[in-house]
């Protein structure tokens, strides 16, 4: 059986590589909204952050997101995301875990 690669995005905070289901997605949308995709799925130029709020501020005092996203990001956009990054933290968390895990599909006990 083919082993199947884990797709690895690094945090833009930290520079810490991970795997992509354990970082959140900040996204541009193509109306130039600025947001918090929690899937990974949303359409637009997306930028990946550890799931801490250490992260988030670092991201904030270096302008992180601006580079990453290609466009500026107002204090106004940083301080709903803060609010929005504090609340979506448990609900990451869920999905995360309700994710299937890929490394148990292809074990075989015996």
């Amino acid at each position: 059986m083919r082993v199947r690669r884990v797709p690895l995005r690094k945090c833009v905070a930290c520079q810490q590589g991970k795997p992509k289901k354990e970082l959140i997605r900040i996204v541009r949308t193509p109306q130039s909204e600025v947001l918090i995709d929690i899937t990974g799925k949303k359409s637009g130029r997306g930028a990946y952050l550890c799931g801490q709020v250490s992260c988030f501020t670092l991201a904030k005092k270096s302008r992180a997101l601006d580079r990453a996203l290609k466009v500026p990001v107002g204090d106004d956009v940083y301080d709903t995301l803060a609010q929005e990054f504090i609340r979506v933290e448990d609900e990451f968390r869920a999905y995360q875990a309700a994710l299937p895990d890929e490394e148990e599909e292809g074990e075989v006990t015996g």
